[in-house]
């Protein structure tokens, strides 16, 4: 963690599964300060006196409100920007609430690091930013259009550095589906599920974190990060579960929710003809192109529609067996199985 050593850390959102996988992996290193971000006062509150730690510092504030955001900023070397309205069905119901905070909340974080001369921001992002159908993915992908703008307006070598990182599903985050079927398990209930043929890409919180540091340790201005990530299918993740717990529930089938895909995808096909493939990574270069629309509309490029997206569909694939353990490096489910 020598890049860490004495230097402060800030987490926007900082309250959530991210932030909190971020605290188990640094607060036993080096760095000197890490400030916590967040609205949400009782889960500040819940995890001050859980981790009883003078080098973690709280501030209540909203990415919103662009004066709370400056509070916190004096003094930071270092942002993880994780602050974000993640759950897709309420975005849908309330979709500028999720613009108010992934778009213009991203703009006041990234305004006010600039402001004060932040080296390094990692803006975090998901796939359902790739090819986006829903409220929450449309915002997302234009939290990135933002956060790439203004890295390519400060260019190379500049004072502040802004990427991206994009990632699929975080198994057993908060709000995912594996909780809500453990709890259905435990409680004797039918395990519900959309569609058994969905795919979804499987990361740990631990995957995450890592891609988060990769940016942070490559990254160039306007760069967006993809970590490349095995897939199941909603029915092998479900017969994982149900093996592993030892469950007799059924499995009930309730139909597409409003919003979701069949698959997702990680890097689009006109993305794919300019990524950098850095072994378990995708790095993919902002589009450093000026307003002059001849390059827009005149030449174009023939590589594209030879390519294929990165999805879910065509990654690496898990069996049963090939689930279950990689669900077994779960906190949840080790805790749960040691009981």
């Amino acid at each position: 963690m020598s890049l860490f050593s004495n230097k402060i850390l800030l987490i926007t959102g900082g309250t959530g599964s991210f932030g909190n996988a971020v605290l188990r992996r640094f607060l036993d290193s080096d760095i000197k300060e890490i400030r916590i971000f967040s609205r949400d006062e009782k889960k500040q509150d819940d995890m001050r006196h859980h981790l009883q730690n003078p080098k973690v510092k709280f501030y209540i504030g909203d990415v919103r409100d662009k004066r709370s955001v400056d509070g916190v900023m004096p003094g930071v070397d270092y942002i993880f920007h994780a602050a974000a309205l993640k759950q897709v069905p309420s975005c849908e119901f309330f979709p500028t609430q999720a613009v108010r905070t992934n778009v213009l909340g991203t703009e006041n974080v990234l305004d006010s690091a600039i402001a004060h001369g932040v080296k390094n921001v990692v803006v975090l992002s998901t796939d359902k930013a790739c090819y986006p159908i829903n409220a929450m993915g449309i915002s997302k992908a234009m939290m990135e259009k933002v956060a790439i703008a203004k890295g390519r307006a400060l260019g190379h070598n500049a004072t502040t550095t802004i990427c991206c990182t994009r990632y699929g599903n975080v198994m057993a985050s908060r709000g995912s589906v594996i909780p809500l079927w453990i709890e259905q398990m435990k409680n004797g209930q039918d395990i519900t599920i959309t569609d058994p043929n969905m795919t979804r890409f499987m990361m740990t919180l631990d995957d995450a974190v890592d891609l988060v540091i990769y940016a942070f340790q490559h990254g160039d201005n306007g760069d967006l990060f993809v970590q490349k990530a095995p897939a199941a299918t909603l029915e092998v993740l479900s017969q994982a579960l149900l093996q592993l717990y030892r469950s007799d529930s059924k499995v009930r089938i309730i139909g597409t929710r409003h919003g979701e895909k069949l698959y997702e995808s990680l890097v689009t096909r006109e993305e794919m003809a300019k990524a950098e493939d850095m072994g378990g990574y995708y790095r993919i270069p902002c589009d450093d192109r000026d307003l002059n629309y001849d390059k827009y509309f005149s030449e174009g490029q023939e590589k594209v529609s030879k390519l294929e997206d990165y999805h879910s569909h065509n990654t690496q694939r898990l069996d049963i067996e090939g689930m279950k353990e990689l669900l077994l490096k779960l906190d949840i489910i080790q805790n749960d199985l040691n009981q």
